[in-house]
Formats: structure tokens, C-alpha cells, sequence
């Protein structure tokens, strides 16, 4: 099906043709990763893969029916699917690129994580525990980030 330009169905060379534009992407932003994970889709081809290879990034499949294989990136897009896209009317592509940067940040600096004992996986390096207690929005208003001011 093919919709205004939008693949629902993508073959393999349209998503062999989005990996040359990712890669393209990142060289223009100096971004570098070493490693690519991928499910085991069939409409990841041998030349999606060659692709990332010669640009010396390690292509690595999730195992076959291992359930919990996927589970990071999952929790991860449930997260930011309900506690900000879902709140947010994006505007353009660089509105995109802004919030999910402004929720990444917050979610690894400010969300406490129940899986690590209500943690932050990047904590402040140091921490007040005596103060007053503030709020810090973020993104208008959506997320909220509580700290002790001195």
C-alpha cells in the first residue's frame, strides 16, 4: 500500500534506500555508533546490512524467539510514546528531533527508573539532600523535573 509517499509496507529496497539516507544523515551530523541492532524482519536485506558494514558498523541480529531480546527498546519507545508524543503536536521534522532530544535528556537525567531502585541512570554528580524543593518544566509544561535548590 502506498499512501502519499508513505511505505506502510516497505520492500527491502526502500529500507536498503533508507539506510544509504541514515548513514548520509549521520556523516553530515559527525555522529558515529559501532554497532546496528536489528530484528530478524525479512525486509532486512544482505545489502541493508553491507551498507552499515562498509561504514564499519557492526550489524547485530536480535535472537529468534528470545522474548525479552527486544525488551530495552521497547520500554523505551512506550515511554516516550505516552509521556511526551502523545502530549505534543509535532510540527516538522526539526520539532521532532528537538523533543525527543529534550526527553531523552530528561528521561536519563531527571525520570526516576523503578528498574534501578527509582534511580536516575545519569545522576547529578552531586546532590543535595536539604533545600527547597523546585519544579523545572520541560517542554512547555509536559515533563516536570523536581530538584533541591541550594
Amino acid at each position: 500500500m502506498h499512501v502519499a509517499g508513505i511505505t506502510t509496507q516497505p520492500t527491502q529496497q526502500r529500507v536498503t534506500q533508507q539506510a544509504r539516507q541514515c548513514l548520509w544523515n549521520l556523516e553530515t551530523e559527525a555522529r558515529l555508533f559501532t554497532h546496528l541492532v536489528r530484528d530478524n524482519d525479512g525486509k532486512y536485506s544482505a545489502s541493508f546490512d553491507a551498507i552499515f558494514e562498509s561504514a564499519r558498523i557492526e550489524v547485530v541480529c536480535t535472537p529468534v524467539r528470545a522474548l525479552r531480546a527486544n525488551a530495552y527498546a521497547e520500554r523505551w519507545v512506550r515511554s516516550v510514546r505516552e509521556e511526551c508524543l502523545n502530549q505534543v503536536i509535532i510540527l516538522d521534522q526539526r520539532h521532532l528531533a528537538y523533543v525527543l532530544r529534550e526527553y531523552a535528556h530528561f528521561f536519563n537525567t531527571a525520570r526516576p527508573h523503578q528498574g534501578i531502585n527509582l534511580q536516575m541512570p545519569c545522576p547529578p554528580v552531586t546532590r543535595l539532600t536539604s533545600g527547597t524543593v523546585r519544579r523545572r518544566d520541560r517542554l512547555g509544561g509536559i515533563l516536570h523535573d523536581y530538584y533541591r535548590a541550594a
